[in-house]
């Protein structure tokens, strides 16, 4: 499938800082990407480049392979739902999601009709007469998508649209927009600092770092393949504990965790460690504790009580931290317990060069 909105080494500097470090990556028609990263990764830059509001100091952004780089915002044909919605008190719903279209010179029976269409689309007809002010902060945010549908964009542009809501109505607004935009099937980039947003809203996830794109991948691939210890402790829970690296396997590689031999799959493509001085990174479901020759020490200094199951923090020998997941009741604070890796531990333990930052 040909690429709808393509970024081409995208490139942002204020002062001697580089808000974005030539990003390239591209979505198809109808395709939902998510921007994932820490504050200050260049998220929010990254979205305001492709909306027009920022001029790169290189690369370009193509939709439909028209170079759009250097057009003005308003000639873009991009839909932009801002944080705090940017919605006008003084003016009712209609008039608020009207008003982009008057900017364009919409008028009359026309107008009338799209903002209908608008406003139906987002399950908020009736409510056209309403005062912004008397809506709740799920319709508020629907409002906003409704303007910035109402033109009929072809990319619409989400700056964490849901950061304003309780998490209640947080969790029932992001299945809501998840059906919207597959009902719509418009291209979409979304900007969010949260992990289960990203996941459930995004086709692909791109986890961001310093301005730079670690990875691109569906959730599934960023969870079970990350590329780098980064995105590996960015996406998903996970423990860090320094090994040594012993050699290769059949299907895998063998490595020495604190003195006891445990062997790792080393995923299909992925080139074989040499041995030495490495880090490997476990997800919670990829130990267990058990009573057994390969298990290592560790005490239990903590219990994150989920339900049907805890996460127990492990403190090792050597003084490494480790989160397993276990029936709530397995054990209690202050025991010593064994660990060792889970018979479902398949794309659950990574091994990463130690001086990989």
């Amino acid at each position: 499938m040909s690429a709808f909105l393509t970024v081409e080494g995208l490139t942002k500097r204020f002062d001697r800082t580089v808000a974005v470090d030539d990003v390239t990556l591209s979505l198809s028609g109808g395709e939902m990407l998510a921007l994932l990263g820490p504050s200050g990764s260049g998220k929010t830059t990254m979205l305001r480049l492709l909306a027009g509001f920022e001029t790169p100091d290189a690369g370009r952004v193509l939709v439909e392979g028209e170079n759009v780089t250097r057009v003005e915002p308003v000639h873009r044909r991009f839909g932009m739902v801002f944080q705090h919605y940017a919605l006008f008190p003084h003016l009712d719903v209609a008039e608020n999601v009207g008003f982009g279209l008057e900017s364009l010179g919409v008028r009359g029976t026309e107008l009338g009709e799209r903002v209908t269409r608008a406003l139906a689309l987002v399950d908020l007809a009736g409510l056209d007469g309403r005062r912004v002010d008397q809506l709740s902060g799920g319709q508020q945010q629907r409002v906003a998508l409704a303007r910035a549908l109402a033109p009929e964009p072809r990319v619409l542009l989400l700056d964490e649209p849901l950061s304003n809501l309780d998490p209640t109505l947080r969790e029932r607004t992001r299945r809501e927009i998840r059906d919207l935009i597959r009902r719509v099937g418009i291209t979409t980039v979304l900007v969010t600092h949260e992990q289960d947003e990203a996941f459930e809203l995004g086709d692909r996830v791109a986890v961001l770092r310093g301005g730079r794109l670690e990875q691109v991948g569906t959730p599934d691939e960023l969870y079970a393949a990350p590329a780098n210890r980064f995105v590996g402790g960015f996406v998903g829970r996970s423990s860090v504990i320094p090994v040594t690296v012993l050699g290769p396997t059949e299907w895998g590689t063998r490595i020495s965790v604190e003195g006891v031999e445990w062997e790792v799959e080393r995923p299909a493509g992925q080139p074989v460690m040499l041995p030495g001085a490495a880090l490997l990174l476990a997800r919670p479901e990829a130990l267990r504790l058990g009573d057994d020759p390969q298990a290592i020490a560790g005490t239990v200094t903590g219990r994150r009580f989920t339900g049907p199951s805890s996460f127990f923090t492990m403190l090792t020998a050597s003084g490494a931290t480790l989160e397993v997941v276990a029936p709530p009741a397995a054990v209690r604070e202050g025991e010593r317990v064994g660990i060792l890796p889970s018979r479902r531990a398949a794309g659950g333990l990574h091994l990463f060069p130690a001086e990989q930052p």
